[in-house]
């Protein structure tokens, strides 16, 4: 029975260690608040990290897309929360910019970057999303 015990709380440990490993590796460096809406007109939260780059701020979806990215193409206008302010943006794909953009996040991010390459695959393929603010 104590072995049972021990075989069934080692996984359950190592999830919690995972979930805390995770939390930290997002939340520790600056994240914003993504608003996107879905096709039923509801409003969606996302929280991802931003980099600056000569004036813009960028987003990175993976190759394999997300749902904030589709929803994002469906409706190519998004909100922003960054720090205590708001804005509207629009959204261009910059894909020649996909190097330049993983160096700052990677620079930004430091071991978070490298943990969640690690456990989602590489940033190959990786899309830089500019945002450029609505007036």
């Amino acid at each position: 029975m104590k072995y049972l015990l021990w075989a069934a709380s080692v996984p359950v440990g190592l999830a919690l260690l995972f979930v805390i490993v995770q939390t930290l590796a997002s939340e520790r460096v600056e994240v914003v608040e993504l608003t996107t809406i879905d096709e039923t007109g509801d409003m969606q939260t996302t929280r991802l990290w931003v980099v600056d780059d000569e004036g813009y701020q960028y987003l990175r979806v993976g190759a394999d897309g997300s749902g904030w990215y589709s929803r994002i193409q469906r409706s190519k206008e998004v909100t922003v929360r960054r720090g205590e302010e708001s804005k509207i943006y629009t959204v261009t794909e910059r894909a020649d910019k996909s190097k330049r953009i993983n160096e700052l996040m990677q620079q930004k991010y430091t071991w978070g970057d490298s943990f969640f390459a690690a456990m989602l695959g590489s940033r190959a393929g990786s899309i830089p999303l500019e945002l450029h603010p609505m007036n």
